[in-house]
């Protein structure tokens, strides 16, 4: 029985030495279906700003695929073009926003919420975005919280109105620097 055990031990021993080693995983180089397709459609639209550089929609979607693709910069170049072309559109100057933030110019994404709102003060993303640049980025606690407040009084059912009320709750309770 002795005996017994001890092979058994020897076994069991022999056996989680011996684990497979993984191979290491080769990953494609090929970019997925979706990324193509962005990739076909920015050169598509980057196309039709060449032959038409007057074409506001088509500037917008180029600024829209290129943020999407995290390709700030470039979306910012793209919004700028469509901004010189239709100066009081909200949703673009927004987006522009948006970009300036994810390049960490903190100043400017305000500046850019800052110019929607005054064109369009019922523009609730304005205010979000705004917020959430002066509450995380510019530390600006007090500002944040007003517009917070502003965009869930234009947009209490919004999907993330809970998140951002409680986002305001911690800004409140917070010491003051």
């Amino acid at each position: 029985m002795r005996t017994l055990f001890i092979v058994f031990l020897l076994c069991v021993a022999f056996m989680t030495n011996c684990q497979k080693k993984e191979e290491p995983s080769v990953k494609a180089s090929i970019p997925s279906s979706l990324t193509l397709q962005a990739e076909n459609e920015i050169h598509f639209l980057q196309d039709s700003v060449k032959k038409d550089p007057l074409n506001v929609a088509a500037w917008i979607n180029l600024g829209n695929l290129l943020m999407d693709s995290a390709r700030y910069p470039e979306a910012i170049e793209a919004y700028e073009k469509a901004l010189e072309l239709s100066p009081k559109n909200v949703d673009v100057r927004v987006d522009m926003g948006t970009c300036y933030r994810r390049v960490g110019n903190y100043e400017r994404a305000a500046e850019e919420f800052r110019r929607s709102i005054n064109i369009d003060p019922l523009h609730p993303f304005a205010h979000r975005n705004l917020g959430v640049v002066l509450a995380f980025d510019l530390h600006d606690k007090k500002r944040a919280i007003k517009e917070f407040e502003e965009y869930i009084r234009l947009s209490p059912d919004t999907p993330d109105s809970h998140q951002i009320r409680q986002l305001v709750d911690n800004l409140k309770s917070e010491p003051v620097r």
